[in-house]
């Protein structure tokens, strides 16, 4: 008799990334609410920023907004503001939140396991597929919002938050940049939710943890918080982008947000990749653990916000909150000096030079009992200057409201003929006077100015 031999059947390799990658973005793709809101992110920031700029009432409370009919360029910076307070988070939330999730409630992981053959590339493929979506909805928003301030008011020149002049030639490039930098805390809450869709399984929950997160966050970023804490926080690039729009750029808060979110993505996502290749898919009931979420997620996390504080608290030379009196009569002379040169020329006078104003200003918070540091909306300040041939000095009185993370609005409080409201006409038609109201930004990492 001859004796049969078997060979032992190779393991079936599996399925390449590419392809589950494209598998998975199509299944993204084909569902209605990501259609939906790939349609309202290329589509509603034009036609809201096109509407909002041709009315005569702005969103002065938002940073840029008052700039809305004065230039296209805000209304997409209004746009982006808007989208860091609320709609990223909530777009990461309904994607990224819900790639892991889908499965459990529609129970394909053993089918989608037989066809992949790899946790390992299931998991790449859908991070893949939904930061694929996530970058869609991101572009997106900019897009749309540059087009309908564009096409509204049109390519005009772009007033900084130091007062400053940007020419459409450098506003393009700001605004293109500061949405860049929005994509590093995007990522940040994306991975959250991924880690959220892998930990809570189909509970609904997992949706909400990056909104939840957002909206923890904000109400701590209304707190007077020493710097340290704030730039530690993930969310703080979503306010770091202002310091784009001065001369020169407040670039150690923003480098500081981008490294930390991105320290927060890679976490977060390796998290999420750690639990789901322990996952026992067999499980066919599986609704996600709290007590995992708290062990594995939310610790680990909460341990990362206290390195960071430790971190930045060492490196950096800003102590308390960062806003300080000599910080902020800098400040504010610096775009007074600037946004008085542009009100002589829209009023047809003499040009003068910041140099030969002079400017300077003093500024008390509170009464005599009230230390002068800190947000808060009692800060009261006299700017002066000085006219070349003149003698007497110049002042102007202005009330400030200055907010936890270095943004202050000044509203001019007299003489009027200086600061009060009133039409300047201008080569596009009339305009509020310059030194009525206007946006500034003060850098939290800059140390106290000697007084």
């Amino acid at each position: 008799m001859t004796a049969t031999v078997t060979q032992p059947r190779a393991a079936a390799r599996p399925a390449p990334v590419l392809h589950g990658y494209r598998f998975e973005l199509v299944k993204l793709l084909s569902q209605w609410r990501i259609r939906l809101l790939l349609l309202a992110c290329w589509i509603g920031p034009a036609g809201f920023v096109a509407a909002v700029s041709l009315q005569s009432s702005l969103p002065a409370d938002t940073v840029f907004g008052r700039l809305m009919n004065a230039t296209g360029w805000a209304g997409s910076l209004v746009v982006l503001d808007f989208s860091c307070t609320w709609a990223l988070p909530l777009l990461t939330a309904l994607v990224a939140g819900d790639v892991f999730a889908v499965e459990d409630r529609l129970g394909t992981w053993r089918h989608l396991l037989v066809a992949v053959r790899s946790p390992q590339r299931i998991f790449m493929a859908k991070t893949l597929a939904s930061l694929t979506v996530i970058l869609l909805l991101v572009v997106g928003l900019t897009a749309s919002g540059i087009a309908g301030g564009l096409a509204a008011v049109g390519n005009r020149p772009l007033v900084g938050l130091d007062g400053h002049l940007l020419a459409p030639a450098d506003a393009v490039g700001k605004v293109l940049l500061a949405w860049a930098c929005a994509l590093a805390p995007t990522l940040a809450f994306a991975a959250v939710g991924l880690l959220g869709s892998v930990a809570l399984g189909r509970s609904p929950m997992g949706l909400l943890i990056p909104v939840l997160l957002a909206l923890a966050l904000q109400l701590v970023q209304l707190l007077p918080l020493p710097v340290a804490v704030q730039l530690a926080l993930p969310s703080h690039a979503f306010l770091a982008w202002r310091g784009l729009f001065t001369s020169p750029a407040q670039t150690g808060p923003l480098l500081i947000g981008l490294v930390v979110s991105l320290v927060w993505a890679v976490v977060a996502t390796a998290l999420a990749y750690r639990l789901f290749l322990r996952r026992d898919f067999t499980d066919l009931t599986y609704e996600g653990s709290g007590r995992r979420v708290l062990v594995t997620g939310a610790l680990p996390l909460a341990a990362l916000v206290a390195v960071a504080i430790g971190v930045i608290a060492v490196a950096t030379p800003a102590t308390g909150s960062g806003i300080e009196k000599g910080k902020l009569q800098d400040s504010l002379a610096t775009v007074y000096g600037h946004l008085y040169r542009l009100q002589t020329q829209e009023l047809h006078r003499p040009d003068v030079t910041e140099a030969q104003l002079q400017a300077a200003a003093t500024c008390d918070k509170g009464d005599s009992q009230v230390s002068d540091e800190g947000p808060g909306n009692d800060w009261r300040c006299v700017v002066t200057w000085r006219l070349p041939g003149a003698t007497a000095v110049g002042n102007a009185i202005y009330q400030l409201d200055v907010t936890a993370d270095g943004r202050y609005v000044a509203d001019g409080d007299g003489p009027k003929e200086v600061n009060g409201y009133f039409q300047v006409r201008t080569p596009n038609g009339d305009a509020p006077n310059p030194l009525w109201q206007f946006d500034g930004n003060v850098d939290l990492l800059t140390s106290t100015t000697k007084e």
